[in-house]
């Protein structure tokens, strides 16, 4: 059962604010989100599969080389209902920060919330706004997961028990992959918690999954999606970088809703690579 598309999160959250340090020098001089992957910026593939899935409102968190950004939209995206929130403290904050400085775009409304590094096939999000419940993050089982890297906790109902700790061997460590809906409720509690988490200088640079972790620990439920046999890869590095150009290089054209454009996105791409 699908939920109607009036129940959809009306806009997209997009933090974007990041030096991405790990890929220099490529994102020296072109922001992370801005790096072409079979020739298609990372953030226009995100923009084009949030539109094509009836998602015309987009927020967007801008940091390092954000002017690129803010222009690369306007010229692409001339129609598209965008607001820009400048993270003026992006090299010393994290992205709990940046989603932080969106309370006030997203007016008291659900949303999803992508990370601006992340490759993913349009599946994805289709079943993300379909999914019967509210608050739901896309999960990899197939992942495979460094020591050091933030594990997401799941029960054998797909429900989220805690992000980044262990919480016993009758539970499954997955990898949450960065594509989070937030409904309206739990969007009020998420920004209440970052508001406390603010105020503290010692926590700006926190990850956005500690509020999230802290949400679930108050009680309020966060579900999972399974996405493990579709193609995402998040880039960090320059491999991450040269795998997604593996992983995506069929392009195939599109049909988007959106008026302004039709433009390319992938078809059939190859799979069983992830790499964080």
């Amino acid at each position: 059962m699908q939920t109607s598309s009036k129940s959809h999160p009306i806009k997209a959250v997009i933090l974007a604010a990041g030096v991405g340090s790990r890929i220099s020098p490529l994102s020296n001089d072109c922001p992370k989100s801005l790096l072409q992957v079979v020739g298609i910026p990372i953030l226009e593939r995100i923009i084009v599969n949030a539109q094509n899935c009836g998602i015309n409102e987009v927020v967007i968190v801008l940091g390092h080389l954000g002017k690129q950004i803010r222009s690369f939209v306007a010229k692409r995206f001339p129609t598209l209902k965008v607001s820009f929130i400048v993270n003026d403290k992006y090299a010393e904050t994290g992205t709990a920060y940046s989603l932080w400085l969106t309370k006030n775009a997203t007016k008291g409304k659900g949303f999803i919330k992508f990370d601006a590094d992340i490759v993913f096939d349009i599946q994805i999000l289709e079943q993300l706004i379909s999914s019967n419940t509210e608050n739901t993050f896309c999960i990899d089982r197939n992942f495979e997961l460094a020591a050091e890297e933030a594990k997401t906790i799941m029960d054998k109902d797909l429900c989220i028990l805690q992000e980044g700790k262990s919480s016993g061997s009758e539970n499954e460590i997955v990898r949450s992959i960065g594509i989070e809906k937030i409904s309206a409720d739990a969007a009020e509690k998420l920004y209440e918690n970052l508001t406390k988490m603010m105020a503290r200088e010692e926590n700006f640079q926190e990850n956005y999954k500690t509020a999230y972790d802290n949400l679930i620990a108050s009680g309020i439920a966060f579900h999972a999606i399974d996405i493990s046999s579709l193609n995402w890869t998040e880039i960090n590095t320059r491999d991450d970088f040269k795998a997604a150009n593996i992983m995506f290089k069929k392009p195939a054209i599109i049909n988007t809703r959106a008026k302004s454009h039709n433009h390319l996105l992938d078809s059939k791409s190859i799979k069983g690579f992830r790499r964080n």
